[in-house]
């Protein structure tokens, strides 16, 4: 006898068909056998695998891709969800349960759901709109109230990750970051403007001031090229207590903007090293005691008056130049300029 004949034969004998049609519940007015629940089962499954694969190949895509990393994550996030959704309404379908019967009885369900719910629907929807208003993409780097700031890495159904400069994962509700503030460094890939503060003794010339630290931030690594629109300033903001209160202003990498902390503390080192070798003296506190007259008499009179010995002032030579100081190690530059860690999604779980 041939053995496929005989296969056949088995898988149609009344003992398989009877199992088959074996009676597990009903639900709408409809009856799952076996067969069809094992059939609703089977379509689930490759629904899974095939969103799986989908997403999976689309994140791959999205890791090697620079321009299109937004369009791509959407159509990850779009196709897995699509897919799903599309594997439990055919799987209800093989499995003879009538969908049209469903309507009044998925009403009343969803009702429920929403209500006991609401919370998880509302951060679900506020994610959806989140991936498609653009205005916050993966790879962004975005600052929250409180001061939290980090890259978008993940914008989930629950909430968006945030991973900070020191690795650190914050969670937000999706929810939060449509009704709250949100500052967002690097909108569309843009670049912004930093005011790096820095003060000088009284007495020093303001333009000798203006070209040292301008020179030295134009030859920062991490500094763009000057245009008509972005140029490099120090402005002269404040007379202060101790000294001349100025401001760099200048236009910074979107790496570096990336990392505030070590941007601020990079220009800071870069500034103290040219006002050191300009010779340019930084001020301290300080407090001058300055008595104009005792009994008439002034300066050393008046102070032998109050019983100080003044000891004669020696005599001095010129005024020698400060010797040039040798380039220091600025470690926050040295971060700047190390590549930055691309955002990407840690390994999943093979399995579906």
């Amino acid at each position: 006898m041939n053995p496929h004949l005989a296969n056949v034969a088995v898988l149609e004998s009344p003992d398989i068909q009877a199992i088959e049609r074996t009676r597990i519940f009903e639900i709408a007015g409809a009856t799952i056998t076996l067969g069809e629940l094992v059939s609703a089962a089977t379509v689930l499954v490759a629904a899974a695998l095939l969103s799986w694969g989908v997403t999976r190949g689309l994140r791959r895509m999205r890791s090697r891709a620079s321009r299109t990393a937004g369009a791509l994550y959407l159509l990850e996030k779009l196709a897995g969800y699509g897919i799903l959704t599309a594997g439990i309404m055919f799987a209800l379908s093989a499995a003879g349960v009538n969908l049209s019967s469903l309507a009044v009885f998925a009403g009343a369900i969803g009702i429920g759901v929403g209500l006991g719910l609401q919370g998880v629907v509302k951060e679900f929807v506020s994610g959806i709109f989140l991936i498609f208003d653009r205005m916050i993409s993966i790879g962004d780097y975005v600052e929250l109230e409180g001061g939290v700031r980090g890259a978008v890495v993940e914008i989930g159904p629950r909430a968006t990750r945030i991973r900070t400069n020191d690795n650190i994962n914050v969670l937000v509700p999706n929810s939060q970051l449509i009704e709250r503030p949100v500052t967002n460094w690097t909108l569309k890939g843009d670049t912004r403007r930093i005011h790096i503060p820095f003060s000088v003794a009284y007495g020093a010339d303001r333009n000798v001031v203006r070209d040292a630290v301008l020179a030295a931030a134009k030859a920062s690594p991490f500094t763009l090229p000057e245009t008509d629109e972005r140029k490099s300033q120090v402005w002269l903001v404040g007379f202060g207590e101790s000294g001349l209160d100025f401001e760099l202003l200048v236009w910074p990498t979107q790496a570096a903007v990336k990392r505030p902390a070590a941007m601020h503390a990079a220009y800071t080192w870069t500034i103290a090293e040219a006002l050191d070798q300009a010779g340019i003296e930084i001020p301290f506190p300080q407090t001058d005691l300055r008595i104009r007259s005792i009994l008439g008499r002034e300066g050393d009179e008046a102070l032998e008056l109050l019983g100080v010995k003044t000891k004669p002032a020696p005599r001095t030579r010129a005024a020698a130049k400060p010797a040039a100081a040798e380039p220091s190690s600025n470690d926050a530059a040295d971060e700047l300029m190390m590549p930055a860690e691309p955002v990407r999604e840690e390994p999943e779980d093979p399995s579906p």
